[in-house]
């Protein structure tokens, strides 16, 4: 479950839906996605040591496909690095995740469709945010829009 405090049921269903569709919820041991480094859906485990920082690990996933996703958002190194700064975070805490989370989906406009309910026009407007959200094009797993919807619900969110 997301941790900020003062979320609407909205807004923390989804990001509990973003983890879920980044496959990091469901990791061992990986504190609810919060510790979780990529490929770890893809093979056993790769979690951080802590919260102190972006692990900046490049982890080799195919051929041709690498990254730095870190964290229950799977957020890589350069954005997190940029929304840092931005958003001055003092470390890669739960609570600093979810803060630069909710600064992507309110770039992306989103926020007011999930506070509204509107989560099919939300999801869109993020796709090219999460990988595995439909429509994102990266060549990546996609989760389907309905289940991301069923998720979205079962985790207290509501539709308009």
């Amino acid at each position: 479950m997301a941790r900020l405090q003062n979320l609407s049921k909205n807004v923390n269903a989804f990001l509990d839906m973003i983890g879920y569709s980044e496959g990091t919820v469901q990791i061992p041991g990986g504190d609810d996605g919060y510790l979780v480094i990529v490929g770890s859906t893809v093979g056993h485990p790769i979690l951080m040591d802590g919260y102190t920082h972006h692990p900046d690990r490049l982890v080799h996933l195919g051929a041709h496909l690498e990254s730095t996703a870190a964290g229950r958002y799977q957020m890589i190194f350069r954005t997190w690095e940029w929304l840092q700064a931005r958003l001055r975070l003092p470390d890669f805490s739960p609570e600093s995740q979810d803060r630069a989370a909710i600064r992507l989906i309110e770039d992306a406009g989103a926020l007011s469709n999930i506070e509204g309910g509107e989560i099919t026009a939300a999801i869109v407007k993020c796709r090219k945010i999460w990988a595995s959200f439909p429509g994102a094009g990266y060549g990546q797993r996609e989760n389907s829009l309905y289940g991301l919807i069923e998720y979205y619900r079962a985790m207290g969110g509501h539709l308009a």
